[in-house]
């Protein structure tokens, strides 16, 4: 086991509060836990409590990808913390977002560690990125419906 980590950044044009509860909302988490092109959600499922648990079931094309993982730490509205299983990961996986206030929106700062090797850490960066500009996307159409 490597312990290889990956952090992704980017600023959503919307409030912390509602940037970070996106993130415990499973309706929420159907419109942009997508980390490919052609992806969707068909369900989400949470637990927003520490020690609670979520679900998400990312669809590619015929194929189902199951995730899931427990809140291991939630402190309203700056960081988020949670584990990590599906198919590519290690055991013990950890996801950890902060939230900081920034000029005209959010800086949502996501890490990722435990991965066993560097294809699946590079593989994993892509994907996260994708879901955060799914995210802005999200919240942009969210703020205007």
């Amino acid at each position: 086991m490597t312990d290889l980590t990956l952090t992704v950044e980017r600023k959503i044009n919307a409030t912390q509060k509602a940037v970070f509860d996106a993130w415990l909302d499973p309706e929420m988490l159907k419109k942009f836990m997508t980390p490919g092109p052609d992806m969707s959600v068909p369900e989400a499922k949470t637990e927003a409590k520490t020690g609670g648990t979520f679900s998400i079931i990312m669809r590619a094309g015929d194929t189902d990808i199951p995730h899931h993982g427990n809140y291991k730490e939630i402190s309203p509205h700056d960081r988020l913390v949670f584990t990590w299983y599906g198919p590519s990961p290690a055991e013990d996986s950890t996801v950890t977002l902060t939230f900081t206030p920034v000029d005209g929106g959010t800086l949502v700062r996501l890490t990722h560690d435990r991965f066993v090797d560097e294809k699946r850490r590079d593989d994993h960066k892509q994907g996260w990125s994708s879901i955060l500009a799914a995210l802005e996307s999200a919240m942009t159409a969210q703020s205007v419906a």
